[in-house]
């Protein structure tokens, strides 16, 4: 038995909160609500947690927003303003980039090569 359920909380620190929500609500089209003050939540239903191993002690954890044609979500959010620090690579997993974020590190935009199961 389960006695609790958990969700997924993640965290992306910035020098630039505003700047970084707007970008997330006006030029990705993430879903929001605003929990007061102009601090604002992006709900997601659609998320999944992964564990990759590593050499040694200390890992690092990542946040990272995936699609189902990264080709096209990038020519989409290009076409928004939207810049990239790198080109799409293939990395046998999936196909990866990085979206450059307003006061924050790069983020990853994952397009999985694995079926993800129907919720």
């Amino acid at each position: 038995m389960r006695l609790v359920k958990l969700g997924l909380h993640s965290l992306i620190y910035s020098s630039q909160p505003e700047e970084l929500r707007a970008f997330l609500r006006d030029k990705l089209e993430l879903s929001c609500y605003d929990t007061g003050g102009g601090w604002l939540m992006f709900p997601n239903a659609n998320a999944d947690l992964g564990i990759h191993p590593i050499d040694g002690e200390g890992g690092k954890h990542e946040v990272s927003f995936n699609c189902d044609d990264i080709y096209a979500t990038r020519s989409e959010l290009e076409a928004k303003g939207v810049e990239f620090s790198c080109e799409t690579e293939d990395h046998g997993w999936g196909y990866v980039t990085y979206i450059k974020l307003p006061g924050a590190k790069d983020i990853m935009l994952y397009q999985p090569k694995y079926e993800r199961p129907q919720s």
